[in-house]
């Protein structure tokens, strides 16, 4: 009969102190991204693979997309999800495409969407809703009731 005592002793043997440190320090680094920055993810990933036909009447796209602040939002929103999702070697491309990409890229290309005013070749600004703000207490800031 062997002593299995060892398998529960919390005492590492001798040498495994530092490969399990860095055993652990590799598993708790991050993955290191394949693009810097949501521009290069743009034109390197997005854009070469998700193509369609601009036509101006079903599909919209604005040359200088960056000036529009929902594209710049919803194309970091792209990259990052990308990111994440690149590392599930099972469906995570899938979900990707699935839940993000064609999503957000419905809305982006959509006619009626934050490019409505512009073509391939021209950028005009784009008119921002105007709100109007509630009345004195109707959305209390909740960061108060976090002492």
């Amino acid at each position: 009969m062997t002593n299995d005592i060892g398998r529960f002793s919390t005492a590492p043997a001798p040498g495994e102190t530092e490969a399990a440190a860095e055993r652990q320090a590799e598993e708790q680094k991050p993955p290191e991204l394949v693009y810097g920055s949501a521009e290069e993810f743009l034109h390197e990933q997005l854009l070469p693979t998700y193509v369609r036909d601009v036509d101006g009447r079903t599909a919209k796209w604005c040359i200088e997309w960056y000036f529009h602040p929902e594209a710049l939002s919803r194309v970091e929103a792209l990259w990052r999800a990308w990111e994440h999702l690149r590392l599930d070697g099972a469906t995570g491309i899938s979900v990707w495409w699935r839940d993000h990409a064609d999503h957000h890229m419905n809305v982006l290309l959509d006619p009626h969407g934050p490019f409505h005013k512009c073509d391939m070749q021209k950028h005009r600004d784009p008119e921002h809703l105007k709100p109007q703000r509630a009345p004195a207490g109707w959305f209390p800031d909740v960061r108060l009731k976090q002492s």
